[in-house]
């Protein structure tokens, strides 16, 4: 086996153990249910065919993957991924459903037009094949799904089409289930449980958050996306993130690096970077490091943002440039060029560096760039 090259300009580090710890953490907070492993945004920014191949070798085995789009789940196919996937936003022309038959994929109902399409289709053009739908409802994210008053019309509808297979299952989702101290939770819960209580499907409303902290919106089926990749669904408030530590026992999948490329010496008073936002109070030096908003690292990363350099915190000095980042090594400093910097993964909570950007970690790891090399471990 080959040895990976030097890391150098910015380069994700993809653990594939992490991935499996989140996995089983997942599977030990829902013991019961079914997952859907939400890849969608090309797989967190981890990438879509990459991490879809590692969730479905025998010690994972995922039950189901979950995409957005349907040129995601032709991704995943091309790339010879054989288990269910989901069409989380369904289809968005009639011409699809051939489409969804050819390659075996399950479909989102959440609008009319999807309805009149599906119930209207040819069964020469769906190949003969009985379409796999989720129904989903509007509990009260007022986003994507059907009005609670409109489902036992969609449900009937759908039940009684020779297009539509057995099981139908049943959906919705969570709009504030990372706080715990959101009522709005279990006003959706109880609001799904009354439309459907009386129904013997399967039942889905719980993404990572709901998996967490509410028990009671596990049912048959989870859908975990942002916990899978090893980042905290929980919400934070800015005041916390001084003393923040990896929540849930969940690893990072990705770890962003790149190297030290130029050391400057500075003196007290000179600025650093482009708007001169940045000023030294005392001598120091000042380390390159070969990241930008070219990669992903995000734009608006404050002053101070911290960064792990040979096991240390070294914070973040200037504007964040198109292919570097500049950072304060202190006047002692002994690092070299060549060192690895750390910007977020293992050893510093990606949810870190968010806050420090005024995002959240989504944008943060799905804003990754083609240029980025990516390794896996």
């Amino acid at each position: 086996m080959s040895l990976s090259p030097p890391i150098s300009s910015a380069t994700a580090i993809i653990d594939s153990q992490a991935l499996m710890n989140n996995f089983q953490q997942i599977k030990r907070l829902a013991p019961h249910s079914k997952i859907v492993a939400v890849l969608k945004a090309n797989g967190y920014g981890h990438g879509l065919a990459r991490i879809a191949k590692l969730l479905v070798q025998k010690q994972i085995a995922v039950d189901a993957l979950g995409v957005a789009r349907i040129d995601e789940a032709l991704a995943l196919r091309a790339a010879g991924i054989v288990q269910p996937i989901v069409l989380l936003e369904g289809v968005f022309s009639a011409e699809d459903l051939a489409i969804v038959a050819v390659n075996d994929l399950q479909v989102v109902v959440h609008n009319h037009q999807q309805l009149t399409a599906i119930l209207h289709a040819n069964p020469q053009q769906l190949l003969e094949k009985k379409l796999k739908v989720w129904l989903k409802i509007d509990t009260g994210m007022h986003r994507l799904g059907i009005a609670p008053q409109e489902f036992s019309r969609f449900y009937q509808q759908l039940k009684q089409s020779n297009n539509v297979s057995d099981p139908i299952v049943l959906m919705s989702h969570l709009a504030c289930a990372d706080d715990q101290q959101n009522s709005s939770t279990s006003t959706q819960l109880a609001l799904f449980a009354e439309i459907t209580s009386a129904i013997n499907e399967p039942k889905s409303c719980a993404n990572s958050a709901g998996i967490c902290i509410w028990s009671q919106s596990h049912y048959q089926w989870v859908r975990p996306g942002l916990m899978l990749y090893g980042v905290s669904p929980l919400a934070f408030k800015p005041a916390d993130f001084s003393h923040f530590k990896p929540q849930l026992n969940l690893a990072p999948v990705m770890t962003l690096q790149a190297s030290v490329i130029a050391i400057q010496k500075i003196k007290a008073g000179d600025f650093v970077g482009y708007g001169n936002n940045w000023q030294s109070s005392q001598d120091t030096h000042i380390g390159v490091i070969a990241i930008g908003y070219g990669d992903g690292y995000p734009r608006h990363a404050e002053n101070g943002t911290p960064v792990l350099l040979n096991n240390r915190i070294v914070p973040l000095v200037g504007r964040v440039s198109m292919d570097m980042i500049t950072v304060d090594l202190g006047n002692n400093s002994q690092d070299k060029l060549g060192d690895i910097a750390t910007l977020w993964g293992n050893g510093l909570p990606v949810e870190i560096i968010a806050n420090h950007a005024s995002t959240i970690p989504y944008e943060l790891l799905c804003n990754i760039k083609p240029r980025v090399r990516f390794i896996v471990k």
